[in-house]
């Protein structure tokens, strides 16, 4: 006999599920299936009550930590095709008053999450940027861009996508050879090498909190004889100093904290020079406000936050600083990401050799629920191209186009640098000396 939490999550996801099939094995016995029969169709397994009340009272934390801990078992399928399921329609649906209830504590809560001060930031980064180099050589592209691609096509693949996200973010710069670049956020260095090996800039200096980052960005810039043009420090973005003519940050602007929103762009505008430009790229909620979901904010990302426009354009106005453009890349990271989930989980095995399984279904549910919240929810990628005065940049965007093709040019005509290292070569440097690399595709 069902039990009552049984009860009222087959009432949920009898109304939640409408598209595609669900069958799920509850722990009383049963077996039941939701949804019109099409596909996707994905069957799963509840170990124990208690797994049960979790998905019914708090699904945002417990879905992930029952997956994760081997307490909901997909029989049929993948944990994509289940999300699937369940979140395509899911706007439609109304929640359960307990979780409207948890919605808004957490909502209310959710500043207290993101006081990322100069030392829990080092820390939030360190958790998730400081893990073994040899995972992320899995599944990211030869450069390591560990961002949204950038898909011009249909049939680009992941690494052209990466490249051509390199060559849109460096044309929206409008770089010229004298200048000096800023990079928040530099990641493990690809992007400033790119702008200042193809884009031509006078120097790039790349910041980042993350030590494994660093290391590995410094021995690439140097293998690519960049050593003099193109410099890393450890640096959090409120210690910078200088003057600069450009600055870009991809993909470090969620980790900054509401709070911090007035410091960020007042930073950004008094290292900026009055005829500068800056390229702000980061994922945003498309939505109202809303808060971190719950399992990203305590597994993946500590202290992080997907802002909505209406968070982000007080700050930049009471900065100084000029919106010149807004693009909103819709479904660029669902593409990266299933390419993402795609190469780990072709490569799962050596990722067991790394670490263990539940932190291989810890990644596999990350990269699967964040595609699923590019898809089928509200989240998408928004550049904010920035400057201290309006007419910094061009009266139209035709020019984005031009130095697109500029720049393409330049890289099939890029004989001169040495070849950009392959992914499992990056990863050795962390732990040798040896400079052994390949030409990526």
């Amino acid at each position: 006999m069902r039990s009552l939490p049984e009860t009222l999550l087959c009432k949920s996801l009898s109304r939640l599920v409408r598209r595609g099939t669900l069958c799920m094995a509850l722990p009383s016995g049963e077996r039941v299936c939701f949804g019109d029969g099409s596909q996707p169709k994905v069957a799963i397994r509840l170990a124990d009550q208690r797994s049960v009340l979790g998905l019914m009272t708090d699904p945002d934390l417990q879905l992930g930590e029952l997956f994760m801990d081997g307490r909901l078992i997909v029989e049929e399928g993948t944990i994509f095709d289940f999300l699937q399921v369940v979140l395509q329609d899911a706007k439609e649906t109304r929640p359960s008053l307990t979780v409207q209830a948890l919605d808004r504590v957490r909502f209310a809560l959710r500043r207290f999450a993101q006081r990322n001060g100069l030392t829990r930031a080092r820390t939030n980064v360190a958790h998730h940027y400081n893990l073994n180099a040899d995972l992320y050589s899995l599944f990211l592209d030869p450069d390591w861009q560990y961002s949204c691609a950038y898909f011009e096509d249909e049939q680009t693949d992941l690494a052209q996508a990466q490249l051509a996200k390199k060559r849109h973010i460096a044309a929206k710069l409008l770089i010229e050879p004298q200048h000096r670049i800023l990079d928040i956020g530099c990641g493990w260095g690809g992007l400033a090498c790119y702008l200042a090996d193809i884009a031509g800039a006078e120097h790039v200096t790349g910041i980042t909190l993350s030590e494994e980052q660093l290391g590995l960005a410094q021995k690439r810039a140097d293998v690519r004889g960049l050593s003099d043009r193109v410099s890393f420090e450890l640096m959090d973005y409120r210690a910078a100093k200088g003057q600069f003519d450009k600055i870009v940050s991809v993909g470090m602007f969620e980790h900054v904290g509401i709070d911090f929103y007035d410091t960020f762009f007042g930073t950004c505008r008094k290292l900026i020079k009055d005829d500068g430009v800056m390229l702000l790229h980061f994922i945003g909620n498309s939505d109202v406000p809303d808060f971190t979901n719950p399992w990203i904010e305590r597994y993946i990302f500590p202290g992080g936050h997907i802002p909505s426009l209406s968070e982000v354009m007080p700050s930049i106005e009471r900065s100084g600083l000029v919106v010149t453009d807004i693009e909103i890349l819709r479904l660029h990271y669902a593409r990266t990401l299933r390419a993402w989930r795609e190469r780990f989980m072709a490569r799962r095995e050596e990722a067991l050799r790394i670490y263990d399984e539940r932190f291989c279904r810890m990644w596999e549910f990350y990269l699967a629920f964040s595609e699923a919240a590019f898809r089928f929810q509200d989240i998408a990628i928004f550049q904010i191209q920035l400057a201290p005065r309006q007419e910094n940049v061009p009266l139209t965007r035709d020019y984005i186009a031009r130095i697109e093709a500029a720049l393409r040019e330049r890289e099939c005509a890029d004989t001169v640098v040495p070849a950009e290292m392959g992914a499992r070569d990056q990863a050795a440097l962390l732990r040798s000396n040896a400079l052994t690399h390949e030409r990526s595709p």
